[in-house]
């Protein structure tokens, strides 16, 4: 089984920029493209496949949950098409913030299945580049309580300004940044960050704070106080960003029980097992290479069969691969 890629979603949103159509080399006149959603499973953006090298291929034109139901553990994995049937587990976007994003929050699995019969959403940014100045709010920088937050949040700004932003951790950002994002932390992409997020298969974000924004119909945008008071994880973090050894070739930079991402630098050619019997994905962030056969280039994402995941790689690139 030869890798597949697809067709991503490019969305539109209030705070969207203009560098992911050209970092993907594609042409669109679609304006404020916010998000590209690269692989997706959630109901109503599920990636169909476009491209996989073969003449003729049946399976062009599919989307990701028809595929998993033809392939099943040979595309995914046998332990994981056990654990998810034809549910994709991972959502993997690039995501341009030409402005702020909202102050938001997600629920873990047990409030999620709770309130919205769904995953919770814990997730990754890894910064691809970043204006001067550019910052990312990741965790509490101070102790406050439920009551508290519900105080801060609901508290009219001055000229501007929430308290809520007093209490949120403020990060310089830069390239190659890592941050880790586990259901419950608050957390905000800020202007001039250009990133890939890799998370659960999940859409539910409550909102918290969006910086007095109208939609398109002039609105101020719905909030989710209350929702977001029973999911924020209060515990105060010494450290949000996450650590890594960017000289190693292949270095692992997150691992936990919904995902394992690596970071790949290939030179000419490597040959990558990465020790897992599901599904790998993997996301160009620079140059081109050939992978198990199939051109890859800036931009552009793959999903390597279970059954075929051992990566043998000719080019010059920089990856994320996920998996689980």
């Amino acid at each position: 089984m030869k890798p597949y890629k697809f067709q991503p979603y490019l969305k539109t949103t209030i705070w969207g920029g203009y560098q992911i159509a050209p970092f993907k080399g594609i042409y669109t006149a679609q304006p404020n493209i916010g998000e590209s959603w690269e692989i997706s499973a959630v109901p109503g953006h599920e990636s169909m496949a476009v491209e996989r090298g073969i003449i003729g291929d049946v399976d062009l034109g599919l989307n990701l949950a028809q595929l998993i139901d033809k392939y099943k553990g040979l595309l995914v994995g046998e332990r994981v098409y056990k654990k998810f049937g034809n549910q994709f587990p991972l959502l993997v976007k690039f995501i341009d913030s030409r402005q702020d994003l909202s102050v938001q929050v997600h629920p873990d699995d047990k409030m999620a299945q709770k309130r919205h019969k769904c995953p919770g959403k814990t997730e990754m940014w890894y910064v691809v580049k970043a204006d001067v100045g550019a910052k990312i709010y990741s965790g509490l920088k101070k102790s406050i309580t439920p009551d508290e937050y519900e105080q801060l949040a609901t508290a009219e700004p001055v000229n501007g300004h929430s308290p809520m932003q007093d209490v949120i951790a403020t990060h310089e950002s830069h390239q190659g940044d890592l941050y880790f994002l586990p259901a419950g932390r608050l957390h905000a992409i800020g202007a001039g960050n250009f990133l890939v997020e890799i998370q659960q298969t999940s859409d539910i974000t409550y909102r918290v704070y969006d910086f007095g924004r109208k939609d398109a119909h002039g609105n101020p945008r719905e909030l989710h106080i209350a929702e977001a008071k029973e999911a924020i994880d209060y515990q105060v973090w010494p450290e949000y960003r996450t650590s890594y050894d960017s000289t190693k070739p292949n270095s692992e930079l997150i691992h936990c029980p919904y995902f394992t991402v690596n970071r790949v630098v290939v030179q000419v050619a490597a040959e990558i097992d990465l020790h897992t019997d599901a599904f790998v994905v993997v996301v160009c962030l620079w140059g081109e290479a050939h992978i198990n056969g199939i051109h890859v280039k800036q931009g552009e994402t793959l999903l390597v069969p279970a059954s075929e995941n051992v990566l043998y790689i000719f080019g010059n690139a920089t990856f994320l691969t996920a998996t689980m």
